[in-house]
């Protein structure tokens, strides 16, 4: 299955950005500016595309793990399919957890938005972290290692529903008899997953054809991309490809940039994504341990310290390039400006 899809030339990181169906990324404030909407995620999608972004991931939980799990998200399948079709180059990586989604029917749907955005769409599949989604939504929940051998399964019968007429499998999680898929993906979607166990390195390297990190310090990303393509190698697969979580402030000083931080990481017992925070530590498997200001951010991602000036964050994506990071997957509030800012001060520094 791996190295079937087109990957990324080397030589030039890509940028994208996580659109916030959430409506922000910080957990300490309430209004950013992100409004839970249609409107604004098809005006964030078309403009992000014309200043120099690749791709943009919809995340996929049901409920609202930023703002509360009373306030509103948007669903990414849906929502997905509606801006691949309003788009002209920007990628959909569309997040899909495997409890949540049969394998040969989203499948199906994936084919389907290849019509509609043709070698546009790509999956980051995700194993579920957390059991009270999963509780309210009906869904059935695992222990971690449980999770991965599903996830390996079900990315084998997506695999053989995209490849194979009649397709048959029986196996532990999933049984399907004769699939039959028309028309098939013309490019077969990017699979792109994230893990820091060795439950989901074993898996990513085997099944998927790019690996998704967390924020971190180049010197941390660059022997964790080092392992994975040891791992690659070993199994006699084409290369992967690479990308990296990270909360972008730039600002035209460096004070500046600091003050900033220091009013979005005063996340306090109490607040609405507080309990969300356990709920996903004693869920997950992590090579470091998360503070409550790292978790301020999604995904660890001021940890990768894209923070500064313009000079100093272009700096700094250059390491990560050094490092082997393909693409960026960008944070920042409110979006749509930042971007902006990013976009026309610091891209044209990279390079």
């Amino acid at each position: 299955m791996p190295g079937t899809t087109g990957t990324t030339s080397r030589g030039r990181i890509r940028y994208g950005y996580w659109l916030p169906v959430f409506g922000g990324w910080l957990r300490n404030a309430g209004d950013e500016g992100m409004e839970v909407s249609w409107s604004y995620a098809k005006k964030l999608a078309c403009r992000s595309e014309q200043i120099g972004y690749d791709l943009t991931l919809v995340a996929e939980l049901f409920l609202n793990d930023i703002k509360g799990i009373n306030a509103p998200a948007l669903d990414a399948w849906s929502t997905a399919a509606a801006l691949a079709a309003v788009t002209e180059r920007l990628e959909m990586m569309v997040a899909v957890r495997p409890t949540f989604h049969q394998p040969a029917i989203l499948a199906k749907q994936a084919a389907n938005m290849d019509l509609i955005a043709p070698g546009r769409i790509s999956l980051n599949v995700v194993s579920s972290w957390w059991a009270d989604e999963a509780r309210r939504y009906g869904v059935h929940f695992e222990e971690h290692d449980d999770r991965y051998a599903r996830t390996n399964e079900w990315l084998s019968v997506v695999h053989g529903a995209w490849t194979t007429s009649g397709y048959s499998h029986a196996g532990k999680y999933y049984s399907v008899d004769e699939t039959v898929l028309v028309p098939k993906p013309k490019k077969l979607p990017t699979i792109y997953a994230g893990g820091e166990s060795e439950a989901a390195k074993t898996l990513i390297s085997s099944q998927c054809d790019a690996y998704v990190m967390h924020g971190d310090p180049p010197e941390r990303i660059a022997p964790k991309i080092a392992d994975m393509r040891a791992r690659r190698a070993a199994l006699g697969l084409p290369p992967m490809t690479f990308g990296m979580a990270a909360y972008e402030i730039v600002r035209p000083t460096e004070a500046e940039a600091k003050r900033e931080v220091e009013r979005i990481t005063n996340v306090a017992p109490g607040s609405p994504g507080y309990g969300n925070y356990q709920d996903w530590i004693s869920h997950t498997k992590l090579e470091q341990r998360v503070s409550l200001e790292d978790y301020s951010v999604s995904n660890r991602g001021l940890r990768a310290g894209l923070v500064g000036t313009p000079e100093q964050v272009a700096e700094r994506v250059r390491a990560f390039a050094d490092a082997g990071v393909d693409l960026l997957l960008l944070q920042s509030s409110p979006q749509l400006e930042e971007m902006e800012r990013f976009a026309s001060e610091v891209m044209p520094l990279v390079g």
